[in-house]
């Protein structure tokens, strides 16, 4: 805790410095209360005073925050209130004319650095995410039991008007066994890892219906004798999803629920089909984002200027979309639907032994689709939104005009300004939970997908993400202590990275300059980076460094298993729609017919060693290595 308070009074300084004013009672202050109140005030306290604030800059007025005194004779916090001033006018708390924008950025730095560090909350703040995971489930169903038939119409009309060509491809990729299924490095419900998903001998019947166990799980058709070993379990002996708490923040864990390994399978072969299809639809792709956040970004920078786009945040975005409403979505295409259904958990097992639960909700995080289907759901949402405000039927033309207001990230979403009112009124009449601390569109502030923006300002901070770490086997905190430090520097936090390079070279023998896309954990400077000598044959520079390694579990695999893996890795696209013609007779082949024709060129590229290691590395260690230093 000395070492973060450490940070804070660097960041303190240095801030005070840029914006002209003092930190020093702000230093004593954050002293005293830690010394009461512990890491706490770091991580809880100060971070909601840095959510109130954004709202004040959104609203152009600052509340009344009670965990600190006001100014005399003014509506602002004593504490901090050389930044508060250059902001605020000290007696209304009104929102000044040409407010300072490093003051802003301090406000931010200083109040949420610590907000998203990871640490182990409390078994009482544990217990109260874990009944918010079940409280959500009630909530879902209050929620289907309030929608009409009108609603569920519209909801349906505005989701075929937008997926239906997506959906459609999809329908007829899983009616003739067109797509291709993957297992991940990741835990699963029933204790499958690494290569030992390979080894899976266990189905359900309702994956039996649509996605057959043989054109999955064998290499071939020449081991059919292989599903004499799979064990077909009926709905109610299927394996539920596992809930399980993951460290987050200090005060609240992250809920997930791991899947059963089948169903993780099919997810991802429903989940490529999904992309490759969403990749060929130009309005779909101006709409929805899964890999690049930079749109919304700009859509969010953009809206701080002209205030024509508002930022909507979501709370428990994934455990709010009800399964009630992914089944409207892909009732008009019966295989699809099945196909989505059948890999959906039915039920989730609670830690601790607090018994199973029958899900209201299509997935929570840790299932393969529940990614892109939230992102369907809250896309036809706000359409259905905008649409209430028009007060007449969306048509193919007036998507076409919303593109470049309209934006969904997850559960970050772009919206426009005149249409917010009833988007959020529709979002939660459908079950979403809008979070109004994390959503702006009153002022000239807005954030999306990390990226904060005050009027065209970029006023994004620098977070804390780990603990500090004690020695070099520390490998998680070591590689977050430099990153942290090299976004300081180019925060502009010098003399703070000056502090930081100590702290570092304390644990690192190495810590040469680099530049940013080095492979080493060195520093990133604006000067030139450091060259040790150069390489024997290539004649590039090179510098010694430390590089943080991991290797794979051990977890040999032969038999069919190495093989079905084998044929599962290879690009399958190329050969199903542009190497060879397709034809409807292709339907019913293995995963090995859909592959062999691309083989020579896989294997030619070295792959083998993934049937002796495979899975999530349980360690990594640093190693000192002699690389390229930029």
């Amino acid at each position: 805790m000395k070492s973060l308070m450490s940070l804070w009074s660097l960041l303190a300084e240095e801030s005070a410095s840029m914006c002209s004013t003092s930190a020093t009672l702000d230093i004593n202050t954050v002293e005293r209360r830690i010394e009461h109140e512990g890491l706490s005030f770091l991580t809880i306290t100060l971070p909601e005073l840095g959510k109130a604030t954004q709202k004040w800059l959104d609203q152009g007025q600052a509340g009344i925050d009670t965990s600190f005194k006001l100014q005399r004779g003014g509506r602002l916090p004593r504490f901090l209130g050389g930044f508060f001033n250059r902001v605020f006018d000290r007696k209304s708390g009104r929102l000044l004319d040409e407010p300072c924008v490093a003051s802003i950025i301090a406000l931010r730095q200083l109040t949420l650095v610590f907000g998203k560090i990871e640490l182990p909350c409390s078994d009482a703040r544990a217990l109260a995410a874990l009944l918010q995971f079940i409280e959500c489930e009630q909530d879902v169903r209050l929620s289907d039991s309030k929608l009409t038939q009108f609603d569920m119409g519209e909801f349906t009309r505005l989701s075929g008007m937008l997926f239906g060509s997506v959906f459609t491809a999809m329908d007829r990729d899983v009616y003739y066994h067109r797509i291709v299924p993957k297992h991940g490095p990741g835990s699963t419900a029933d204790g499958l890892t690494g290569n030992g998903k390979y080894r899976q001998a266990v189905w359900t019947s309702r994956l039996e219906s649509v996605l057959p166990a043989g054109e999955n799980l064998l290499p071939s058709w020449s081991y059919y004798d292989q599903l004499d070993g799979v064990d077909f379990l009926e709905p109610g002996s299927e394996v539920p999803a596992k809930v399980t708490l993951v460290p987050k923040t200090l005060k609240s864990p992250r809920v997930i629920a791991m899947e059963p390994t089948c169903m993780q399978y099919m997810q991802q072969a429903l989940k490529r089909s999904f992309h490759e299809y969403y990749e060929r639809d130009r309005l779909l792709r101006s709409f929805i984002g899964f890999d690049d956040q930079t749109p919304n970004q700009e859509l969010a920078r953009q809206g701080s200027i002209d205030n024509r786009t508002a930022t909507l945040d979501l709370s428990d975005a994934s455990d709010r979309v009800s399964n009630q409403l992914v089944r409207a979505m892909f009732a008009q295409w019966p295989h699809l639907f099945e196909a989505v259904d059948a890999c959906r958990s039915r039920r989730a097992v609670l830690p601790h032994d607090n018994g199973v639960i029958r899900l209201a909700k299509y997935a929570s995080m840790g299932s393969a689709l529940c990614f892109p289907v939230e992102a369907m759901v809250f896309t036809t949402l706000i359409l259905l939104g905008i649409q209430k405000s028009l007060n007449r039927p969306l048509t193919r033309r007036d998507l076409q005009r919303l593109v470049g207001s309209v934006r969904v990230y997850g559960d970050d979403l772009i919206v426009p300004v005149e249409h917010v009112p009833t988007v959020i009124r529709t979002l939660e009449h459908f079950g979403a939970r809008v979070g109004t601390d994390k959503s702006f569109w009153t002022g000239k502030f807005r954030e999306s997908c990390g990226r904060e923006y005050f009027n065209g300002h970029d006023v994004s901070i620098t977070r804390v993400r780990q603990a500090f770490p004690t020695s070099r086997h520390d490998v998680k905190e070591v590689e977050s202590i430099v990153s942290l430090r090299n976004q300081l520097f180019l925060s502009g936090y010098w003399r703070t990275c000056r502090w930081l390079d100590s702290k570092i070279r304390g644990i690192l023998k190495h810590f040469p300059d680099v530049k940013p896309t080095s492979s080493l954990l060195g520093r990133v400077s604006f000067l030139d980076y450091q060259v040790e000598k150069m390489h024997p044959s290539l004649h590039s520079p090179l510098v010694r460094g430390y590089v943080a390694e991991a290797k794979a579990p051990r977890d040999p695999l032969g038999g069919p298993g190495a093989l079905l893996k084998c044929l599962l890795k290879l690009d399958t696209d190329a050969w199903l729609r542009d190497s060879i013609p397709w034809h409807p007779s292709d339907s019913g082949r293995t995963v090995s017919d859909r592959s062999v024709h691309t083989l020579p060129r896989e294997i030619s590229e070295g792959s083998e060693q993934h049937l002796e290691r495979y899975g999530r590395p349980k360690s990594s260690t640093l190693k000192l290595r002699w690389r390229s230093p930029f």
